[in-house]
């Protein structure tokens, strides 16, 4: 009996994207295997495929060679020139397509702002593909038809209400280039007030969206309900349905011997966890130890959720409905209820957990030589937080666990100069962390330096995943992998040029080891953390598919994530897949594509509260002290004035060029600076700079800065000609 085909193997993915290419010439089946690398264990396979594709009249049989018809069923009205697939927004007004069909688009199309017409993020549409506008750059479309329209109701914030009751609105999801009108509302509103609006006419380009208000639920300056308005904005779920909870309550509250009589018994083994303060899922447990030969015994226990979270049940539903856990400042909306989440698949100290074991052996020089990946249960010795766990290494707390952190560190940094010679890039990238009261408000910050314990954690959960992408491929089973694209040219040219104006040498046609370099030498300098930031924004985002292209940013050729089950539904697959409990119709092109959408959602809402924070906290500091000033550095430079990022606490402000003092600026191309004709000034990229906050606009999440008062080597026009005339006559 012939294996029954996933439904979206990456085998499938494979065959149709050569057989549809333009430079396909036909070919028999020996000789397509053969060119495509087909090992005798995947043809039989590959032959099934065929043998459905013929039948759907995909392929015909001419001669003994396979001709390529076309994939009538998936895409009955596709053509070269129309696309189908889903908008995603960017708040400035500009989009990007993902095409339904992978195979025969594999990149996703920009849409310039005055093309998207009506469609809104997430808009399933249909466009035209245009002729790319600028060589190296990617696919370009014109929206043409919105086919499906992704919500009928938009959070927003009221901006102005007329004398005759008529109200302007503001969606964050939308941008400022989209207007919102509503008719009066029950009762009356003020600027600032956070209401749902259901949309009657999404109108036009030069026509505002007409809605009804039917919700208000708070005022801007609530810090309370920050998350609450978040979740409504960007349609993530609070609370678990009912049959979710009754589900979750079927399960004990402890593990008894007869759950794990059937797995790897690890509970006499020392164990432990290393996570953040505030962390209240432990979904990966580490443990260590080096035999008489010099080879590490690396153990990464990471929670088996699999064993709670069946297919198909009502958790499995919502757990795919979320697709991740999205974090806030000082809350989480969980992918799994709390029960689950925080206690029964979480690695606490002192009890037993069910997991599943990658257990790798390195040899001296952190090369591995063999791995094993078992079902298994472990019994957690200690929870440490990063912090404890530096201290312990630092000499500055006592622990019985100091021998196994310390030789942690030493495989640790085996593994980390493994990767740099493959050339993968290290950024240690300390972090912003806001302290949040209960009622939502922000009070301050702190500085979570990247420091050796978070790097160790971080390369064993590399290595882990590594293995684990590797153990499924290496059996022709079906994968999501993590994947992430190389940048395009023009992208990574940008942080090139910006690199050289910071005064850095980068060659001409600079490789990996050119890039490791350059931060090599910015570590010692005021520009790492600017860099950083630079080459980060020029990569594309890593996304989830079940076609391998390999991970850019670690350099490795494949790559997926497994070591985060509680909170990223992807890790629960793998672990499906590692025990072969995937139903096969489990279409896992539609998971790993709504898994990607679904993280950059999550993203984007995350990003939203932690600026609204952030300004919240600039605005009190503002109250406190109309005239304090704050330090940050230049990031961008346009014609039309600068961007600069406030240290330290990471946000991005802007300064028109008439708000740079009296002079007249000009822009330096070739420099990528500004300079001012009067007095000699010149604002260049990585400069320090010293601002001052004028206002805060917390609907528009907006903060409006000046110049302090001018520097003593600035002078007013008046003062610069007296100056002039006496350099005339001293001469």
């Amino acid at each position: 009996m012939k294996k029954k085909p996933h439904k979206i193997d990456p085998l499938l993915v494979t065959l149709r994207s050569y057989l549809s290419s333009p430079d396909y010439v036909p070919a028999s089946r020996t000789a397509l295997f053969k060119e495509l690398k087909i090992t005798p264990k995947q043809q039989e396979l590959a032959k099934t495929f065929l043998d459905a594709m013929l039948q759907e009249k995909e392929i015909l049989i001419k001669a003994s060679k396979i001709h390529y018809q076309g994939n009538q069923k998936n895409s009955p009205t596709e053509t070269p020139s129309l696309v189908k697939g889903t908008l995603r927004m960017h708040p400035r007004g500009f989009g990007f397509v993902v095409p339904e069909n992978r195979a025969l688009h594999p990149e996703d199309f920009f849409i310039v702002k005055h093309l998207t017409k009506t469609a809104v993020d997430g808009d399933l549409v249909e466009i035209k593909v245009l002729p790319p506008s600028k060589k190296d750059k990617g696919p370009e479309g014109e929206v043409i038809c919105i086919l499906e329209r992704s919500r009928s109701h938009l959070a927003g914030l009221v901006q102005q209400v007329s004398p005759s009751g008529e109200i302007s609105l503001f969606s964050p999801l939308l941008g400022l280039h989209r207007q919102i009108r509503a008719e009066k509302f029950s009762h009356a509103l003020r600027y600032g007030d956070r209401v749902i609006m259901k949309i009657l006419d999404w109108g036009g380009q030069n026509k505002p969206i007409l809605s009804e208000i039917t919700h208000h639920f708070g005022h801007i300056s609530q810090p309370s309900i920050d998350v609450i308005a978040a979740a409504e904005e960007f349609s993530l779920q609070k609370e678990f349905p009912p049959e979710v909870l009754k589900e979750v309550q079927k399960y004990s509250t402890t593990v008894s011997a007869k759950d794990y009589q059937d797995r790897l018994d690890l509970t006499q083994e020392e164990s432990f966890t290393i996570d953040p303060t505030t962390a209240k899922d432990f979904d990966d447990a580490l443990s260590l130890t080096k035999d008489s030969k010099g080879q590490y015994h690396l153990g990464v226990h990471i929670a088996d959720v699999a064993h709670y979270v069946r297919p198909q049940s009502a958790l499995d539903e919502e757990a795919l409905r979320r697709c991740n856990s999205t974090y806030f400042p000082g809350a989480c909306l969980p992918m799994l209820p709390e029960e689950l989440s925080n206690h029964l698949c979480s690695l606490k100290p002192k009890v037993v957990r069910l997991c599943v074991s990658v257990l790798m052996t390195f040899d001296a020089k952190g090369t591995l030589l063999k791995h094993e990946i078992r079902r298994s249960a472990i019994k957690s010795a200690f929870r440490f937080t990063y912090d404890e766990a530096k201290k312990v290494l630092d000499g500055k707390k006592k622990s019985k666990h100091l021998p196994t952190l310390q030789l942690m560190v030493e495989l640790c940094l085996l593994l980390k100069q493994k990767r740099y010679e493959r050339g993968s890039i290290d950024f240690a990238l300390a972090e912003v962390v806001l302290d949040i009261d209960p009622e939502g408000k922000p009070t301050s910050y702190h500085i979570v330096e990247y420091d050796i314990t978070h790097q160790l954690v971080e390369e064993f959960m590399l290595k882990a995943n590594e293995v684990t992408a590797k153990a499924l491929s290496s059996q022709g089973l079906p994968v999501i992998f993590r994947i992430h694209e190389k940048p395009n040219d023009e992208n990574i040219e940008d942080f090139f040029a910006l690199a050289r104006s910071l005064g850095f040498f980068v060659p001409a046609k600079p490789d990996s080891k050119d890039i490791q370099k350059l931060f090599e030498q910015a570590k010692t300098t005021t520009f790492a953390q600017q860099l950083s930031i630079g080459f980060i924004r020029s990569m594309k985002l890593a996304s989830y598919s079940p076609e391998n292209v390999g991970h850019f940013g670690l350099s490795l050729e494949e790559y997926c994530h497994f070591t985060s089950p509680i909170r990223r539904y992807p890790d629960l697959i793998i672990q499906r897949l590692l025990f072969n409990e995937l139903p096969p119709h489990y279409d896992l092109e539609r998971i790993a594509q709504l898994c990607s959408d679904k993280e950059r959602i999550s993203f984007k809402a995350e990003q939203t509260v932690k600026t609204l924070k952030k300004l919240r906290l600039l605005k009190e500091w503002h109250t406190e002290d109309p005239n304090r000033k704050y330090t940050g550095f230049i990031s961008k430079i346009k014609p039309y004035g600068l961007h600069f990022e406030l240290a330290p606490l990471s946000v991005e402000g802007f300064l028109h060029v008439s708000a740079l003092g009296w002079d007249y600026f000009v822009y330096e191309e070739g420099r990528n600076a500004l300079f001012g004709r009067n007095s000699s000034t010149r604002f260049c990229v990585g400069d320090p700079i010293e601002v001052k906050l004028r206002s805060v606009d917390l609907v528009l999440l907006e903060a409006h800065w000046e110049k302090p008062n001018p520097s003593s080597h600035s002078h007013t026009p008046k003062e610069q000609k007296k100056k002039s005339k006496k350099r005339r006559r001293s001469r």
